[in-house]
């Protein structure tokens, strides 16, 4: 199993970027699929992206398209999500997921993944 764990949270204004960053260790980093989701005070956790094995397929929700960007790095075992654009309602806890791919997809659902960081507090101040 993957060991992740985030980094990068913190608190921005409104406007402003963030980049997180999931670092991976314990199996081959790149033949896992990854994706970001995060959970909202009250709220249901959402899917914020996903990128496939290889970095070239990924996917986002409406909610974060055209501000969020997803990225991974396999010679470093890492994984990232550009945040720009940040909003007061992006204020969550932000958690990244990995789960064993034998093809080149990506996953959106969380009930896909079986493995998950701790989690980094992202706050969007207006």
């Amino acid at each position: 199993q993957v060991q992740l764990v985030e980094s990068g949270g913190g608190l921005v204004q409104a406007g402003g970027s963030l980049r997180l960053a999931c670092a991976a260790s314990g199996r081959t980093f790149s033949s896992y699929a990854m994706g970001w989701f995060r959970r909202a005070p009250g709220k249901e956790r959402e899917f914020v992206g996903a990128i496939s094995r290889s970095g070239f397929r990924i996917n986002y929700p409406d909610s974060v398209k055209g501000r969020f960007t997803i990225s991974r790095d396999n010679a470093k075992n890492t994984g990232y999500l550009r945040m720009n654009s940040l909003k007061p309602e992006d204020t969550a806890v932000y958690f990244c997921a990995t789960r064993y791919a034998s093809v080149d997809s990506y996953y959106t659902n969380a009930n896909d993944y079986n493995s998950w960081g701790q989690g980094t507090q992202v706050t969007v101040s207006s």
